[in-house]
């Protein structure tokens, strides 16, 4: 990045023309806050400093001299950051012309260094510099008398503004006694007449500094500055957006400029980003509406390609507002201005909108719940054909998403990925990139594969942008961000570590505020972990309130929360009745992974009726829909289900022989819960085996009870990480079972002990050990 910027400070092949345009096409003054840049050049060349210093003053050149004007506290406070021996430089150098006389600040100008009269000079004629230089000796030395002497009394005020402030506490920029229009690159006399062209000329905007969002607007801002702001609050909403302006703060500098301006389509393209972000949907019409209208009749299309700009908008109008009502859920809408852009560009013959059109129709069939498998791969088939890469890798990416719900294999999915991949390195599209790995953390961790969807997201997370960076952003607000983070959270929470899910979480709350697109995501995976915690805990009061907000973010998952909820309440009639709503509804829309939940909740009520044999079929049904979806995670904890009915129906052999297929796949990938219950479940198969008899009759296998013991401490460490109190009396219940059994009268006495206080703790009935998993 550093090679960059000192290429614009020396390299003239940089500014591609921009720059000429951007100094000589736009009205511009010499005004106090430009001198003050000045002098940080003069004194970047007369002063030594290290290479980082003077990279990081490069990198700040740009935009002081194209952002608004700055106050001198925020001026040198900004360049003091970068090298505080430059800016006590500049600022003596601000103050001799100051404090001094009208001839310091004509001594400055004549002695600066520039390209056209220093051999030596670092800067290059025509690189940004130099033409700033140029620029600003132009406008000096057709300043008449009386007009540098106001120059110099602007300065005076711009210098003793940083010790004098108002009552008020505001900074505000001093202005010149006379119009500024005084001071144009073109002015020659000051007539009434010209200067009366020259103001209605020059529209002037209210402008929000440059570097501190909570301040209020302080100043004019030309057409140049303007666009400056207009094009860094819209990059910083895209790639960081929290160092963007607030939304109010933001909408009020647009609605000011708009006043000004109503056919600055520009403005009202921010406007219509900036309500995307508080969700509104009708501010967001408007503004999309407007910038397309103002865009038309501002000619900008027609003059660059001629009659075809004019339809250009129309299409591209309708296919951005198919867009907004997608994103807000108005399917019949959004199908309407589809249709509208797909007539317009067959109209054109314009290809590359049809394919737009095309994905965003796939889209919207995946949104309605339908099958667009075809629609995908025809998509793909013509995006590869017209040379688009970027809509045929986003075409896989959804055919692969929907591979994973139909039960394909990982091998080919990943194979997919694989070639995907391939494709956006070569093309260097770091976006669907990071898409990319945070899909594949998602089909991993729905295959049951933690410790790969693990490594994924922590890829995701320490991967550099491929796309250039600018004011000091991160790329790191994106959706693809937000999903691997809370896979992260989730998979810590799995493993009872609620301290770095708490740091985890933190981060997405201060990355993706609540009026953001993407907070709905941290927000379910917030409530979620708070629910399972409760849950484990056996805290079911704490845990019944959330079903709510999880049901106004996601109405499956708070359907399936509350009847667990009602399950562990013993409500087990309201329980079954919504279980079977759950799995009606699932099975319509193809959730796979909740229809086998809901399978094995249906299971455990049947147990709670000493149903084990009603409970087998609907297991051995739950199984083989896992095992047909490579579900490894459901199909590991549904053959923990079999293994428990198998124990209840009195076969421990087959259930001991059963759990050694799941427990691998538990312990290696499953939950601290999953592996506690694993264990526990084992332990009891071993008593069972070994012929153990809660009532000391019969003679127990010695060697296979003492592996019992083993595996519920094992057990009972588990239980103890996630401080599942419930589970823990379970075990200690055991322990004290076997420890008697055993002649072992002192464990039985301390683990009786346990058991008597957690009892005592949780007042509440312990459910028979016999009934639950």
């Amino acid at each position: 990045m550093a090679s960059v910027h000192e290429s614009l400070y020396f390299n003239p092949m940089m500014t591609n023309g921009v720059v000429h345009a951007n100094v000589f096409g736009i009205k511009d003054w010499v005004t106090p806050y430009k001198i003050s840049v000045l002098a940080l050049l003069y004194d970047m060349t007369a002063s030594k400093t290290t290479l980082p210093e003077r990279r990081r003053l490069n990198k700040l050149i740009l935009p002081l001299q194209q952002g608004p004007d700055l106050t001198l506290v925020q001026f040198l406070k900004t360049v003091e950051e970068c090298c505080p021996q430059t800016a006590y430089a500049v600022k003596q150098r601000l103050q001799e012309m100051a404090d001094g006389e009208l001839k310091d600040m004509e001594y400055f100008f004549s002695t600066l260094p520039t390209p056209f009269t220093a051999f030596d000079s670092e800067a290059y004629k025509t690189s940004v510099v130099g033409l700033f230089m140029r620029h600003m000796l132009l406008a000096y030395n057709k300043l008449s008398f009386s007009q540098v002497y106001k120059l110099y009394k602007s300065l005076q005020l711009y210098y003793h503004s940083h010790y004098a402030k108002p009552a008020d506490g505001r900074v505000c920029l001093p202005t010149l006694v006379a119009d500024d229009s005084d001071m144009d690159l073109t002015s020659t006399e000051d007539t009434v007449g010209d200067r009366i062209d020259r103001e209605e000329l020059d529209t002037t905007l209210l402008e929000s500094e440059l570097r501190n969002d909570n301040t209020p607007s302080s100043g004019p801002l030309s057409q140049k500055q303007a666009e400056y702001f207009l094009a860094r609050q819209a990059y910083l909403l895209k790639n960081d957006e929290n160092k963007a302006l607030k939304p109010a703060a933001l909408q009020e500098e647009l609605n000011n400029m708009l006043k000004f301006n109503p056919d600055f389509a520009e403005a009202h393209y921010l406007n219509y980003l900036n309500s995307m972000r508080v969700q509104d949907i009708f501010l967001s019409a408007h503004g999309l509406l407007h910038y397309f209208d103002r865009l038309i009749l501002s000619g900008n299309e027609g003059k660059s390609n001629g009659d075809e700009g004019y339809g250009r908008s129309l299409r591209y109008a309708a296919l951005n507002l198919a867009s907004l009502h997608c994103r807000f859920g108005h399917y019949q809408q959004a199908d309407l201005a589809l249709q509208e852009a797909v007539r317009i560009a067959q109209e054109s013959n314009d290809h590359v909108c049809l394919q737009h059109c095309l994905s965003w129709l796939y889209t919207l069939e995946q949104m309605k719940g339908s099958d667009s498998t075809v629609l995908t791969e025809d998509s793909v088939k013509m995006a590869a054909h017209f040379c688009l890469p970027y809509l045929a890798s986003l075409g896989i990416q959804s055919l692969v998403q929907q591979g994973a719900t139909q039960g394909k294999t990982a091998h080919k999915l990943m194979d997919a990925l694989k070639d995907t991949d391939i494709l956006h390195w070569k093309h260097s599209l770091s976006e669907l990139i990071e898409i990319s790995l945070a899909q594949t953390t998602s089909i991993w961790r729905m295959y049951g594969k933690s410790t790969m969807a693990l490594q994924q997201a922590q890829l995701l997370l320490n991967m550099s942008s491929l796309e250039q960076v600018n004011f000091g952003v991160h790329q790191n607000n994106t959706e693809a961000f937000a999903v691997a983070l809370c896979h992260l959270a989730e998979l810590h929470a799995e493993q009872g570590l609620y301290s770095a899910v708490s740091d985890i979480l933190q981060h997405l709350k201060e990355q993706f505020p609540p009026h953001s697109q993407h907070a709905k995501l941290w927000m379910l995976c917030d409530l979620k972990i708070q629910f399972d915690r409760h849950m484990n805990e056996g805290k079911y009061h704490l845990a019944e309130p959330l079903v709510t907000a999880i049901s106004a973010l996601n109405k499956t998952e708070g359907l399936y929360r509350k009847a667990q909820v009602l399950k562990a309440l013993n409500r087990s009639t309201e329980a079954y009745s919504v279980l079977q709503r759950l799995q009606v509804h699932c099975e319509r829309t193809k959730c796979t992974e909740v229809v086998i939940r809901v399978m094995l909740s249906t299971a455990e009520l049947h147990w709670e009726s000493c149903g084990f044999s009603t409970a087998l079929p609907l297991l051995l049904q739950a199984l083989a829909l896992a095992r047909q979806h490579h579900l490894q995670s459901l199909a590991s904890e549904t053959i923990l289900h079999l293994a428990f009915t198998q124990l209840m129906l009195g076969v421990p052999e087959h259930a001991l022989s059963v759990l050694h297929e799941a427990i691998e796949p538990v312990l290696a990938h499953g939950s601290v819960m999953d592996k506690g219950r694993a264990l526990l479940l084992t332990a009891r198969c071993q008593m069972a085996v070994a012929g153990f008899r809660p009532n000391g009759q019969g003679q127990a296998d010695l060697p296979l009870a003492g592996l019992a013991v083993d595996t519920l401490n094992e057990a009972a460490g588990y239980f103890s990480k996630l401080n599942c109190k419930e589970r823990l009396r379970d075990v200690h219940y055991l322990q004290a079972l076997l420890h008697r059994s055993l002649g072992q009268t002192s464990h039985c006495h301390k683990s009786a002990m346990l058991f008597r206080l957690l009892d005592q703790e949780l007042q509440s009935p312990a459910p028979p050990v016999s009934m639950r998993l």
